[in-house]
């Protein structure tokens, strides 16, 4: 669903009471080819207008766009917003009275706010919700967490693809030379570049982002392997547990890191995990800064065990100018722009309203986590 000139929803969000009774009067409703359930909350099935609430910065013509098509519903905003989706949220009164939230609501405020029936956030991670006691606290009454991880897949996927051929195919030592003494390495650069044709690459944390990548790579016929804590058996590609990673780390020519932060991942790449690593092999880390010993990065840099690392994420960020990896041997760093692209704030919006579409429509709803 294209993003333009508004209002583009005033057909797509009816009513619920609007829609005709299923023949055979079993109680449910039918809206759009979906069979809605008698069992659903309340909420789902009432004709008042919701109040939603943001404190997402959006650019004027996104923000005017958003307002139009969530009609009927009302749209208020936070006193505070912030154009940053990784930024702490402060408690903000309006959410007192919302019943949708859209953008990084305070996560002690939203349990406590009865009335709050759907959280959506505008970032692919959820770590300030990661937590037991919030996500009890929204089942409990019926509320849901949903993320903005579809927005992000494809930009990050992209960005790590970008990375692995550069290396490839020497890229940033071209780039050197140019900003250097132009001397034409043409031998040398030559000799050096390689295939990933074949070659083995290890994706941790397997979610939306390492599949859109696993989709990315599969032209290159390369040997794909998942690390996920529980394997579903419906995943594109061979996928291992973590008590099997020892094993495998050593057979990887890519080591991509797409974990979340959260307690269980931090400082999960340390020294061990770095040594077992195979000679030669390329670190990259589009998952959170936390998850790495950059002590342990940088000294496997030094030594020459691995042939590079590309780093969109770091702790802290920024990483102030003076960090040792910004002079570390053959290691690239990007501004967490991995997951930016031109319509990213347009694309934030259009996946709240589809999903907003489905909240009223009693449909499953995209990228849900509770």
């Amino acid at each position: 669903m294209a993003l333009g000139a508004p209002p583009i929803l005033t057909c797509v969000l009816p009513a619920i009471a609007d829609c005709p009774k299923k023949a055979g009067g079993d109680g449910r409703r039918s809206h759009a080819g979906i069979i809605i359930s008698s069992s659903l909350p309340a909420y789902f099935m009432t004709q008042s207008a919701l109040t939603i609430w943001t404190n997402a910065k959006f650019p004027d013509e996104v923000r005017a766009a958003l307002a139009a098509n969530v009609a009927p519903h009302r749209l208020i905003y936070a006193a505070e917003t912030n154009q940053s989706n990784l930024a702490a949220a402060p408690i903000d009164p309006q959410l007192a009275v919302a019943d949708v939230a859209f953008g990084q609501p305070d996560a002690e405020q939203a349990m406590r706010l009865s009335n709050l029936k759907w959280i959506h956030l505008t970032s692919a991670g959820y770590t300030a919700y990661d937590r037991d006691d919030f996500k009890t606290i929204l089942r409990a009454r019926g509320a849901m967490l949903t993320t903005s991880s579809g927005v992000y897949d494809d930009p990050c996927a992209q960005h790590a693809l970008a990375m692995m051929m550069a290396f490839a195919r020497r890229l940033p030592e071209s780039l050197e030379t140019q900003l250097g003494d132009r001397a034409w390495h043409w031998g040398r650069r030559r000799s050096a570049s390689f295939l990933l044709n074949g070659q083995t690459a290890l994706l941790f944390g397997f979610g939306a982002i390492a599949i859109r990548l696993c989709e990315l790579l599969a032209p290159f016929r390369m040997n794909l392997i998942g690390v996920r804590r529980t394997v579903k058996g419906d995943e594109p590609v061979r996928v291992i547990t973590e008590e099997q990673v020892a094993e495998f780390l050593p057979l990887a020519d890519h080591v991509i890191n797409l974990l979340p932060a959260n307690h269980s991942t931090t400082g999960y790449f340390r020294e061990d995990r770095f040594r077992r690593m195979k000679p030669g092999a390329i670190f990259y880390n589009i998952g959170r800064g936390s998850t790495v010993d950059q002590d342990a990065l940088l000294a496997a840099l030094e030594r020459g065990s691995l042939a590079g690392a590309y780093l969109d994420v770091t702790t802290p960020e920024p990483l102030p100018p003076d960090h040792p990896l910004w002079s570390a041997p053959n290691c690239f760093i990007t501004p967490h722009s991995a997951g930016g692209q031109v319509r990213e704030q347009h694309d934030l919006v259009e996946h709240f309203l589809e999903n907003l579409r489905r909240f009223v429509s009693g449909m499953e709803l995209l990228d849900r986590i509770v």
